[in-house]
């Protein structure tokens, strides 16, 4: 009995050519935990070079599409910005502006994780009502802090916006781009994460909540949990955590890596190489 055929799931990212390479790890570990699905890769950037997405879009070639998309009318000389926080952290933000009006959802993902299982049920995850869907890492302390800092509603949740998916029809119907121009004024000395501090602090209320372990398992929560729960270990994570995020500065193609889950990014670019090298 044949199975049902999938719609293509829609993929956003945002980066600047020097991520490329861990963009092409991610998707192909995107592509080989997920070889039933159509993917169409949108990419939102600012000067990405054609010749620099070759390999990029050799690596989709029979799984899916790579469709860039330059942000050129884009003003955030106002927003914070840092080498490791360039401005294409904020295009998520205005997406729905920039993709397109076909597009009725996509789930954004970082370049620096690894999938590490079948997305569709989070893709296919209803969002009545809900402008994003995504993951929080933090405790109440820090909720506390953040809420204050961001004069965030009360129960809003601070998530982090490397897996995020995204209602694109209600974005466009509701989302007031003014608001978010007005919310960078306002926060900017306060802005540290900027992207989800924006995001958290002006949609907290629109946002649904996903199970971080399941959907944005990093190190730091693992380390939190392992040495208190027995059931927390590595083969645990290879069997439930569909997404493996190296969020921070704790990047596992570096040489000081701190941690254990390295071990997923590893292995898949092991495979991508040995693939490359037939």
């Amino acid at each position: 009995m044949n199975s049902m055929p999938v719609d293509p799931i829609n993929i956003l990212v945002t980066l600047d050519e020097n991520y490329i390479p861990y963009l092409n790890v991610m998707l192909f570990s995107l592509i080989h935990s997920n070889p039933d699905c159509t993917l169409n890769i949108y990419l939102l950037h600012s000067s990405i070079p054609d010749s620099a997405l070759l390999p990029t879009e050799k690596l989709l070639s029979g799984h899916g599409r790579l469709f860039p998309i330059q942000v050129r009318d884009l003003d955030l000389e106002q927003a914070p910005t840092t080498a490791r926080y360039p401005k294409e952290i904020y295009y998520r933000i205005f997406a729905a502006r920039y993709l397109p009006d076909a597009l009725d959802r996509i789930m954004y993902l970082d370049p620096d994780l690894i999938v590490n299982g079948s997305i569709l049920p989070l893709y296919r995850t209803p969002m009545d009502g809900y402008y994003f869907a995504a993951a929080t890492h933090i405790r109440s302390f820090l909720q506390k802090v953040n809420s204050m800092r961001l004069d965030m509603e009360e129960d809003s949740p601070y998530i982090n916006s490397g897996v995020m998916l995204m209602n694109l029809e209600l974005l466009r119907k509701e989302q007031n781009l003014e608001d978010v121009f007005c919310f960078i004024e306002k926060h900017k000395s306060l802005l540290v994460l900027p992207d989800q501090d924006i995001i958290s602090g002006l949609y907290g209320s629109k946002i649904l909540t996903l199970d971080a372990f399941r959907y944005n398992m990093t190190e730091r929560l693992y380390q939190l949990h392992a040495p208190f729960e027995k059931d927390m270990t590595l083969d645990w994570v290879r069997k439930n955590a569909v997404i493996i995020h190296y969020c921070g500065r704790n990047k596992p193609w570096k040489e000081n890596y701190k941690g254990v889950l390295d071990v997923f990014y590893k292995e898949t670019a092991a495979k991508m190489e040995s693939l490359e090298a037939e």
